[in-house]
């Protein structure tokens, strides 16, 4: 049987990435996993959380072997300046980025099968890359990859994005035949080989209150979004809409969804996180690697609390090994 190994950054040190990581690892998985940074940061943080941990500094060339409760295989990369919970340093912004190269090219380099990633600080970032944006496209830039789609999932439902991380008003001009067929492209791949769904079903939310109401309140809807459905279903795709927004998310439409695909970040995530919130995941498709991650932020407060709920952390982990296992 070969044994996954799923590579684990756990984001801005000060937040709770490290406590939520420490909590699941409490945890047996169907994979190894494996922690890249300071030993000695996660050895504190466990004191201070009075977790029970048995650290063990890896490599990658190591053969991979599943993980045991309790357990901690890391790979070592040193902070660039001491790290106390709840305070942050932008002298570790570069800590952070390195930490996630290191997850990414492992997985480029086929040392990993998956990479979860934890809570980022954007803030503390910007201090290395101007206009750092979010994990999304760092990790779309850095593997090379066209055109990421992020996804957020919880029990009973997935919402997708055309857009991600941008002004509202900037949204419109991003809504054009080209990207809107790539993100149908890339989310129906990727629900058949990462979700074995062999025809999934994709509810598609228009742009504009009441999907445009024929042309009265915008016309995206009959000049690009309707058109690319209606390209897509001829194909033999099941894609339901443009729906209105402030109605699809009935038990009428997603009783039997798959996956919702908003057009912007504030459109679709709201829902999602109301439902799901702290049960959720992010999935980013349309890369060359398996990326999971956790729906929520750093929340410097509850860091070194134990307070923090580590539930988005299991759900990301287990996601990372289900889809791995099963490609």
């Amino acid at each position: 049987m070969t044994i996954s190994r799923i590579i684990v950054s756990t984001g801005e040190p000060a937040g709770i990435g490290p406590d939520i990581l420490l909590d699941a690892i409490q945890h047996n998985f169907d994979a190894e996993i494996v922690v890249i940074g300071d030993p000695e940061l996660f050895a504190e943080r466990a004191q201070q959380l009075n977790l029970p941990v048995n650290i063990e500094v890896c490599s990658l060339n190591d053969k991979p072997t599943q993980h045991r409760a309790g357990q901690l295989k890391i790979l070592p990369l040193s902070l660039k300046a001491m790290c106390k919970a709840g305070q942050l340093d932008s002298k570790n912004a570069r800590y952070v980025l390195d930490v996630l190269d290191l997850g990414i090219d492992a997985c480029v380099n086929a040392q990993a099968t998956a990479l979860v990633t934890g809570p980022i600080q954007k803030s503390i970032l910007t201090h290395e890359i101007e206009n750092f944006t979010g994990h999304t496209e760092y990790l779309a830039d850095r593997t090379k990859s066209a055109l990421p789609v992020m996804m957020l999932a919880t029990e009973g439902l997935r919402v997708a994005l055309v857009t991600t991380h941008m002004p509202l008003s900037e949204v419109p001009s991003h809504i054009t035949t080209e990207n809107l067929s790539q993100v149908i492209e890339i989310l129906h791949h990727d629900m058949k080989t990462q979700f074995g769904i062999t025809n999934p079903k994709i509810v598609v939310a228009g742009l504009n209150p009441h999907a445009g109401e024929d042309g009265h309140l915008g016309r995206e809807e009959i000049e690009i979004i309707t058109p690319v459905i209606k390209h897509f279903i001829k194909q033999g795709m099941n894609l339901i809409g443009p729906l209105p927004a402030d109605t699809l998310f009935t038990d009428k439409y997603l009783h039997d969804a798959d996956v919702v695909l908003a057009m912007y970040h504030d459109q679709g995530l709201p829902v999602l996180k109301y439902k799901g919130f702290g049960n959720a995941i992010n999935v980013t498709l349309g890369l060359s690697i398996v990326r999971t991650s956790v729906d929520h932020g750093t929340a410097l407060e509850l860091a070194g609390s134990g307070k923090a709920n580590s539930q988005s952390m299991l759900l990301a982990i287990n996601t990372a090994c289900e889809i791995t296992n099963e490609s």
